[in-house]
């Protein structure tokens, strides 16, 4: 059962570097639509 094990520990692996790929987004996002806020309230 060592095979299962390591699939199991690569799964893993695979989910945790999805969900920061997904933070990562958001804050890209939210950092994005703050930045254009700046610009529009200047107007």
């Amino acid at each position: 059962d060592a095979d299962m094990s390591e699939e199991s520990t690569k799964l893993q692996a695979l989910q945790v570097k999805q969900q920061l790929g997904v933070q990562a987004l958001s804050i890209a996002n939210q950092s994005a639509q703050n930045i254009l806020s700046l610009f529009q309230s200047n107007g």
